[in-house]
């Protein structure tokens, strides 16, 4: 019998301890190995269709290119990927208080975000998105620190985000999150898009969802 494969691809959205933004963001989309080359060819296909140039990234939504987000968010919620985000209020950080580093920190959040979703009968591969010359050391301290814990991933390793368009619709799915939660309505596009995601979500998404929904999984978690 051979096990079944994933492969998740990370990402984080306000991570730095004193950025001036009042929610931190880690969070994936998943997908099954021998489903990743059809879903970057299907996006691939959506911005030749809206001949869209470059890397997709939330921060870049505007008015014109509001047709193409809002395909390429139907087309998430229409096939077997998955998205996962846990949302910490920096407010309630406490690292003196548990002897901790920003970097354990990051650690025991990500160590949340993927435990409940990882399996021993199963295979992961696990990408992350470089953001500086410490990512490198971040991955391998993820790494030990998944693996003491008895969480064994295959594979743990940094890429750049144009080379993955999962990787990019992670930072689009995440972005609409923060940008929600820090109530910013400036751009309508962007607002236009958050709807579109929560007219497909049975919740709010400014607060947890129950473990079983599987589809689009909100972690609000409290380190009260």
């Amino acid at each position: 019998m051979i096990n079944k494969t994933f492969n998740f691809y990370c990402d984080e959205s306000c991570h730095l301890e004193n950025d001036h933004f009042p929610f931190m963001l880690i969070s994936y989309v998943s997908s099954s190995y021998n489903q990743v080359k059809i879903h970057s060819r299907n996006i691939r296909a959506l911005k030749e269709k809206y001949f869209f140039k470059g890397e997709v990234k939330w921060s870049a939504l505007s008015k014109s290119q509001y047709p193409f987000y809002k395909e390429l968010i139907e087309y998430f919620f229409a096939t077997d990927l998955q998205f996962r985000a846990i949302v910490i209020d920096k407010s309630q950080l406490k690292h003196e208080l548990f002897h901790q580093t920003h970097d354990d920190f990051y650690d025991k959040m990500y160590f949340q975000l993927l435990s409940k979703k990882i399996f021993p009968e199963y295979n992961y591969n696990i990408y992350i998105d470089i953001k500086d010359t410490h990512s490198y050391e971040k991955a391998a301290s993820l790494m030990n620190y998944l693996n003491r814990n008895f969480v064994s991933v295959r594979t743990l390793q940094v890429i750049r985000s144009y080379e993955s368009e999962l990787m990019q619709l992670t930072d689009v799915l995440m972005g609409a999150i923060a940008y929600h939660l820090r109530n910013e309505k400036r751009v309508i596009a962007k607002n236009k898009i958050i709807d579109r995601i929560q007219s497909h979500c049975p919740l709010p998404i400014t607060q947890s969802t129950p473990k079983a929904i599987e589809k689009f999984n909100l972690f609000y978690i409290d380190l009260k």
